[in-house]
């Protein structure tokens, strides 16, 4: 049976390497900030990749549903993944051009209801609310005013900050892991020696 010490040499390990990826990912978050036109072009070639290969997926797992009713529901859906990642590997500018007009009007709708939510029924939260409605409002007709061109940076600047804010995260979780398992062993290491 392993000690607390080898156990905590373990978790040490297993925080590390989240700690690790996450300096990786900031990285990877950092360099697509700057070359924000890469970012969006391999976002898309990602999406695209992960629409035909999940297609393809949904596609064998219906085949093998066969005598089940929603054969032909997984069928429809598979082809429908497989047919829109062709034609995101195919036209990935002109998908960032859709998908960022699509993100435009997402912002649009959720900051006039936000505003309009807030001005309405003015809870506790009032404030805040009112510049989060704002800032959607603003930062949606940003991004439409400057449409087409906007979607060359909007998305692979999206997905930068994506990256950059999931590895602050995992460092956060792999150094705080790792001080919590340090802390544990270093209580549990006296005790394991008086006996």
């Amino acid at each position: 049976m392993a000690g607390p010490t080898t156990e905590g040499r373990r978790l040490k390990r297993g925080f590390g390497g989240l700690a690790l990826l996450g300096v990786l990912l900031v990285i990877a978050g950092l360099v697509g900030l700057v070359y924000t036109g890469v970012a969006t072009l391999t976002s898309m070639l990602l999406f695209g990749w992960l629409l035909l290969i999940g297609g393809v997926v949904g596609l064998l797992h219906a085949i093998q549903a066969r005598g089940t009713p929603y054969f032909w529901l997984g069928v429809v859906v598979a082809a429908l993944n497989i047919a829109a990642g062709v034609v995101v590997l195919r036209h990935p500018h002109g998908t960032a051009e859709a998908l960022t007009m699509f993100a435009a009007l997402l912002f649009l709708t959720g900051g006039v209801f936000r505003l309009a939510g807030s001005v309405v029924v003015r809870g506790p939260q009032f404030g805040w609310t009112l510049l989060q409605g704002a800032f959607g409002l603003l930062l949606g007709l940003l991004v439409l005013f400057d449409w087409p061109h906007s979607s060359l940076y909007v998305l692979g600047c999206f997905f930068s900050l994506a990256l950059l804010f999931d590895g602050l995260g995992l460092i956060a979780t792999g150094v705080g892991g790792r001080r919590i398992v340090s802390l544990v062993t270093d209580q549990m290491t006296p005790e394991a020696d008086e006996k």
